[in-house]
């Protein structure tokens, strides 16, 4: 099984992060290692195969919050598991209790903030990002948690990269020209670089964020991607949880 795990919370041993692939229990096309129940898999195999990823990490699988992504701005306060309803952001004080990010091309950003004590995920697709879910996620901390943004430490997860993310000049228009690649009549966005000048905006310090270079769309015999495999592509899963330790 691969897992990508981020080396920039290497210095938290109470911190655990993973963000699953395609590659795991011998698994074959057209889902491969799908950890979602809504893209037609087989249930049974995506019981079997989140079970194997929630134990290779050292998580209990019955400890995780889960969400239906929406692409809007919605940031829950999560205290306990299993499936919070309808949002795209996810903050908890709670040890032991993992938040979990679906993902098959829109960045997924886990945050820690190792004085307070809280962790955050979220989902931000262009919609997400257009609304700011993410400075808007790092503004609920610190109203709810006194958290401050210059001891956060993040990462963006594997995401669609611009040179790939074609979108209509409707979409494009929405953002700054400098997320955005004009090619004749084609529109292209950097989901990933926009998300990170919201981090360095909101105070977060960059040498405590890391942003993969994994694009979705161009490591097809690794990851999920669902604007290259369409209504095939299975959904990779990322998770963060704070252990609690003694």
């Amino acid at each position: 099984m691969l897992i990508i795990k981020p080396f920039i919370f290497q210095l938290f041993p109470e911190i655990i992060v993973g963000f699953s692939t395609k590659i795991g229990l011998n698994k074959t096309a057209p889902y491969f290692f799908n950890l979602s129940y809504n893209v037609g898999d087989n249930k049974e195999t995506v019981d079997q195969n989140r079970g194997e990823f929630f134990k290779e990490l050292g998580l209990n699988e019955k400890a995780v919050c889960y969400q239906k992504q929406v692409h809007e701005d919605c940031i829950k306060e999560i205290d306990s598991w299993g499936n919070c309803g309808e949002s795209d952001a996810l903050i908890t004080s709670k040890g032991n209790l993992g938040l979990a990010i679906s993902s098959a091309d829109c960045p997924a950003i886990f945050i820690y903030d190792p004085k307070k004590k809280i962790i955050a995920a979220i989902h931000s697709g262009w919609r997400g990002t257009e609304k700011k879910i993410l400075k808007k996620t790092i503004q609920k901390m610190g109203e709810s948690y006194n958290s401050n943004p210059s001891d956060m430490v993040c990462y963006l997860g594997p995401s669609i990269s611009k040179k790939n993310y074609e979108v209509g000049e409707d979409v494009s228009s929405r953002f700054e020209e400098k997320f955005v690649l004009r090619n004749n009549d084609s529109f292209y966005l950097d989901l990933a670089q926009s998300n990170f000048e919201i981090l360095l905006d909101m105070g977060v310090n960059p040498n405590n964020v890391q942003v993969s270079g994994l694009c979705t769309y161009e490591y097809e015999s690794v990851l999920h991607s669902y604007r290259r495999d369409g209504s095939k592509s299975g959904r990779a899963l990322g998770v963060i949880a704070m252990k609690e330790i003694p």
